[in-house]
């Protein structure tokens, strides 16, 4: 009768610091081309913004560079006590809010539109994305010498055909100056949310919907209960990506009223504090405020591209 052992197991041997060396200096040769980028990113973004944080809490004016002194959080507290500050601060919100949203639901009425075949689709397409293509101090004097301008603007020029000599003409930016700034951001970002909603519809299973036509539901019910529910992340992301520009928007608030008729938002009262009363201190404070809300906008729309890549990817 033979006895048999049974087979004794070899540990497996630890791989050698040696060994790991190679893949350290690969990846670090595969990384190493990012960095001057990184380094340049770094000097140009967030030294500037260590700065412009120290400096929000020293009381600086500088008309009188000899008698700053650390202040604290006063400067911040000032910011939101201040009734010019906080007037600034609730024109910025509702400024975004109306633009965004406005923009929002006219560039998915035009992604509904794009996203049907028809003869001059890409012409029409062109067309609508231009907007967004102009240099925003462009597109603003554009709005405010060539459309709202009361004496040769265009608005005028179509009311003075309906209506004859009688017709009334107003002045549009003294009327009303805020419309007048959101009705040139509407312009400018509706492309921005089309080309976000479009493509969101294009990435729809056309089997599904195909189905649910066969199954008996009408337009209406696939755009409530298939559409809908698909493009929810693209809406999302369109709305907070559309938030953080138009939060730090200062090209139309100073181009068009110059700040003025209650139109300055929290970066055009940040320049006016900084370029006009000489504020460092109180203005790298508004700065501050308005980066921590743009970072904050930032962190959701990152998460939204996130989820959106994930459902790519177990698609």
């Amino acid at each position: 009768m033979t006895v048999t052992t049974p087979p004794t197991r070899v540990a497996a041997a630890s791989p050698r610091p040696a060994a790991r060396r190679p893949n350290r200096m690969r990846a670090w040769a595969t990384r190493a081309p990012l960095l001057p980028a990184l380094i340049f990113m770094i000097v140009v973004t967030q030294l500037p913004f260590v700065a412009t944080l120290v400096i929000s809490f020293f009381d600086w004016n500088a008309l009188y560079p000899d008698d700053r002194h650390f202040a604290g959080f006063a400067n911040y507290s000032e910011v939101l006590s201040t009734p010019e500050l906080r007037k600034s601060v609730w024109t910025t919100i509702l400024l975004t809010a109306t633009v965004v949203l406005v923009s929002l639901v006219l560039g998915l009425l035009l992604a509904l539109l794009l996203d049907r075949r028809f003869r001059g689709r890409a012409a029409v397409r062109t067309m609508l994305i231009a907007p967004f293509l102009l240099v925003p101090i462009a597109a603003a004097l554009l709005w405010k010498h060539v459309l709202f301008n009361p004496e040769y603007g265009l608005f005028n020029g179509i009311l003075h055909w309906i209506g004859g000599d009688g017709a009334v003409q107003p002045d549009w930016i003294s009327e009303m100056p805020l419309i007048a700034v959101e009705a040139s951001l509407i312009w400018q970002w509706t492309p921005f949310m089309t080309l976000i909603l479009l493509a969101g519809l294009q990435s729809r299973d056309p089997q599904l919907l195909e189905a649910a036509r066969v199954d008996g539901a009408n337009d209406w019910q696939v755009f409530v209960h298939m559409t809908l529910p698909h493009i929810r992340r693209y809406i999302e992301l369109s709305v907070l990506l559309g938030s953080i520009y138009i939060v730090q928007n200062f090209d139309a608030v100073y181009t068009i009223t110059s700040g003025g008729l209650g139109t300055a938002n929290l970066p055009y009262t940040i320049y006016q504090t900084f370029y006009q009363a000489h504020e460092n201190g109180l203005a790298s404070a508004a700065g501050v405020i308005v980066v921590i809300g743009s970072i904050i906008l930032a962190t959701f729309a990152l998460r939204v591209v996130s989820s959106l890549f994930r459902a790519e990817v177990s698609r």
